[in-house]
């Protein structure tokens, strides 16, 4: 997934000083104005020569593209709109990926919370508990510990970085990438079902025809000096590591020993329910009865649509069987919160049954689906569809370069996708239960 530009992460810091770097947005606003800044930033040359870098002009769009603030046709149609660029530059590319997960989601179910296929090793060689060492940062790896650092810190990390993170955790450490995707999701502000898990499965091996290995000249590369790892487990040939990945003990591995390990990070605790000052409240017939209602949900948080009924009310709702299934940390319930706060006074807090009930008292409801509450949204009302920027393909492709082709067919340019008519999404093949 990632090319070698030939260029070092420090000799690259002079030329993206007029970018947006990893630094320029530590803090990320939960509003559209924020969304805006990030967009307007876009250099999408820069983009394509420095994406890999941990300190690369890379967008920093992937919260308010998860949570709806913006979609993925609105933020292509404005950076074309100043640049035309071809259906095969880099930055187009790589929204696809985003879609392309969001396809194989459609198609496979829950079924992309399971391994898909067998790994460098059997699934009984990899442990179900993410070590504590790697919780707390304290591996003694500085890739690794920065990252962990990183994450909690700011609720974000580069692709490059989750790659390496997971390797770690799947390779070097044994542990299943399940897991691994499951403590990464909890921590993420952009964290997408599909996206996430299918990453770490791409990684795991599972999902794909080889693992994903990384080693300290790879980093050292494309990261700055404070998580280069000389010395380290990691600091040998890809030979080296493909062997250590193919081998089910790891003990040889493991980091110092437990007294000169001093937990150096506190990890944010993640919880299913929303924090006490967003006032979320028990759903109440009363309070929409009789009304027209644009229903918000957490991956709905863009604009209220102009073209709803004058009068329509806004209500925001917090499922609880899909939060106590995938607990959120501090930093994404204050995103997800601020937002909702912004958007309307009435917030709800409670299980689909009652949810439902509250909204039989109403005159019509209307909400936008997305696959992370589709299970529950089609009890309640039918759902506009997800916005899509490529065209949806009834077809299952396993692999993105197949879909990339066939989605891509005849089209030459940015503008041609942008206009293309794209079909109705359609709903999840099957659920299971987001367990």
């Amino acid at each position: 997934m990632h090319k070698n530009t030939g260029e070092s992460a420090s000799t690259l810091s002079a030329k993206t000083q007029s970018t947006v770097t990893r630094d320029n947005f530590n803090e990320t606003p939960a509003t559209l104005a924020a969304a805006q800044a990030r967009i307007d930033a876009i250099d999408p040359d820069a983009y394509n020569r420095t994406r890999n870098f941990l300190n690369g002009a890379v967008t920093r769009l992937s919260p308010y593209i998860t949570h709806g603030l913006v979609s993925l046709d609105q933020v292509l149609r404005q950076v074309n709109s100043q640049q035309s660029l071809s259906i095969q530059h880099k930055f187009v590319y790589e929204l696809g990926w985003r879609e392309y997960f969001r396809h194989v989601w459609t198609h496979r179910g829950d079924d992309i919370l399971s391994s898909f296929h067998e790994g460098p090793l059997a699934e009984r060689h990899y442990r179900r508990q993410l070590p504590d060492d790697i919780r707390q940062g304290c591996t003694g790896i500085p890739v690794i510990d920065q990252a962990v650092e990183e994450l909690y810190r700011t609720g974000m990390l580069h692709n490059h970085a989750r790659m390496w993170l997971a390797s770690y955790v799947i390779h070097i450490r044994k542990v299943h990438w399940r897991v691994g995707a499951d403590w990464l999701y909890s921590h993420l502000l952009d964290g997408d079902l599909a996206s996430n898990h299918l990453s770490w499965q791409w990684v795991a091996g599972t999902a794909s025809h080889k693992p994903y290995l990384f080693n300290a000249e790879n980093v050292e590369r494309y990261a700055p000096t404070a998580w280069h790892s000389p010395a380290s487990v990691i600091d040998t040939s890809y030979e080296a590591l493909d062997q250590i990945a193919r081998s089910g003990c790891a003990e040889p591995f493991m980091p110092a020993t437990a007294p000169s390990c001093v937990k150096r990070v506190v990890e944010p605790k993640s919880s299913g329910t929303p924090p006490d000052w967003l006032q979320a409240t028990a759903p109440k017939a009363n309070d929409v009865e009789g009304r027209i209602i644009w229903l918000v949900h957490p991956w709905s948080l863009g604009k209220v649509p102009g073209d709803l009924p004058e009068g329509t009310q806004v209500v925001a709702v917090l499922l609880s069987e899909f939060h106590s299934a995938w607990p959120w940390a501090p930093q994404r319930w204050d995103f997800v919160g601020r937002r909702m706060a912004e958007l309307t006074p009435l917030r709800w807090y409670g299980d689909a049954a009652s949810i439902g009930e509250a909204l039989k008292s109403t005159y019509q409801v209307i909400t936008e689906d997305n696959p992370h509450l589709s299970l529950w949204l089609e009890q309640w009302t039918k759902c506009r569809p997800a916005p899509l920027l490529f065209p949806s393909l009834e077809r299952r492709f396993d692999s993105f370069s197949a879909w990339w082709k066939k989605a891509t067919a005849g089209l030459a340019t940015a503008e041609e996708l942008l206009s293309y008519e794209k079909p109705t999404s359609f709903k999840l093949a099957t659920d299971k239960g987001r367990q």
